[in-house]
């Protein structure tokens, strides 16, 4: 930990090396070393997918038009049904990418910066956007049929996940063709719609319920490594009580007696899957308690919060952001099996839900229903894991000695 001790001593932005080249800290030589490795690539690769799914999903899946002209004047139906959590996403999504680029700010400021967006934009958002109650989606279906509709741009799929289109009769279990790609359900609704909006569920529960997990594990981790004693036995006594709580049937006690609740579902498996996380930190701030740049922050009597967060955690991250790429998979996987039971969200996509409802109620077998979600749930949680086999394999110093 010679060098990694030496990053943290060092003022964030002040290091260069001999050679001139730029100074990095240790995550950064961790990140460097994961990201050369095809099959984090690949990983990384199928998952910016997902989240361009997700993240523009109404402006790539939607019965209403982009932007419409009726007796001459234009207007945007689709940006005028936008909720306040697809503003939200739209606000977050670009802001994050921004902060990205911004080479003058620390990663921790950088985070802070942009939680700081979203907390604000979240009541404002709320306040400000109002969607219209009720949605038709026919409604300019049967306009443009009777030509009042003289021009309009529509989204590359021209379905929602919500339209049944029920003034299409016959549309119910359709196999792919060229006007649904994947296909539609028993309802008439477009599978391929559907699989493009369950994307949002599916990255929400796995990045928020594991984020919930992180700050919990890293908090109590990181008090129960530097301190030791008896904050340390009190610490592990609880992870011991944690561990033992099952998830998976704390979720179904929930589904089964209250209303379901996604973010509800978030914060269960956040608040009970937080031990590992506690586990790895432990560990490495024990390690590093006794190296000589944490003394020498103590001598300089720097506050407990520096200490902790500034000098010793971005040392001792690495292993959790092996364990957080698990715990996504982990909580995507929560999510689609309770789907898959019927005990998910009502009327909101999801690929568990799309995946149970292959099999139709006389027996039949939708064999387009069953392929894309079931992909699509293998795809993103084997994406994840390689992801975490790369991170793993960077910060072992045996598998990069060999490397090297």
């Amino acid at each position: 930990m010679t060098s990694a001790s030496s990053t943290i001593a060092d003022p964030p932005h002040a290091g260069r090396t001999s050679d001139g080249r730029k100074h990095r800290s240790y995550v950064g030589q961790v990140i460097a070393r994961t990201v050369v490795r095809p099959g984090a690539r690949l990983g990384l690769l199928w998952i910016g997918v997902i989240v361009f799914c997700a993240v523009f999903a109404p402006f790539l899946a939607s019965s209403l038009p982009l932007a419409v002209k009726i007796d001459g004047q234009w207007s945007s139906p689709l940006l005028r049904h936008l909720t306040p959590a697809d503003v939200i996403v739209l606000v977050a999504a670009p802001g994050a990418i921004i902060l990205t680029l911004v080479p003058r700010l620390a990663l921790g400021n950088r985070l802070l910066l942009w939680l700081a967006v979203i907390v604000v934009s979240i009541p404002l958002c709320f306040w400000l956007v109002r969607p219209p109650r009720l949605v038709v989606y026919d409604d300019y279906r049967q306009l443009a049929a009777a030509g009042r509709i003289e021009s309009a741009y529509y989204a590359p799929i021209r379905f929602s996940p919500t339209d049944r289109l029920r003034d299409q009769p016959g549309m119910k279990n359709q196999p792919p063709s060229a006007v649904h790609l994947l296909g539609t359900e028993a309802d008439g609704a477009d599978v391929l719609s559907r699989m493009i909006h369950a994307a949002r569920i599916a990255l929400a529960v796995g990045f928020i319920a594991t984020g919930i997990a992180i700050v919990i594990g890293v908090t109590i981790g990181g008090l129960m490594g530097y301190f030791s004693g008896i904050v340390d036995l009190v610490g592990m006594r609880i992870v011991e009580i944690f561990a033992a709580i099952p998830t998976f049937f704390l979720l179904l006690s929930f589904v089964a007696f209250f209303p379901r609740n996604l973010y509800i579902m978030m914060v269960i498996i956040g608040v009970t899957g937080w031990v590992g996380y506690a586990r790895f930190t432990r560990a490495e701030f024990l390690k590093l308690r006794q190296q000589d740049f944490v003394q020498a922050a103590v001598a300089c009597g720097l506050p407990l919060r520096s200490i902790l967060f500034r000098q010793m955690l971005p040392n001792g991250v690495a292993p959790v952001l092996v364990e957080a790429s698990f715990g996504v998979a982990a909580a995507i996987l929560y999510e689609a099996t309770l789907s898959f039971l019927g005990l998910g969200l009502v009327d909101e996509p999801s690929w568990g839900q799309m995946l149970s409802a292959a099999t139709t109620a006389s027996g039949g077998f939708n064999w387009w229903i069953a392929l894309y979600p079931g992909l699509a749930i293998f795809l993103t949680v084997f994406a994840y894991n390689l992801v975490g086999e790369a991170l793993r394999d960077a910060i072992d110093p045996h598998t990069n000695r060999n490397n090297g």
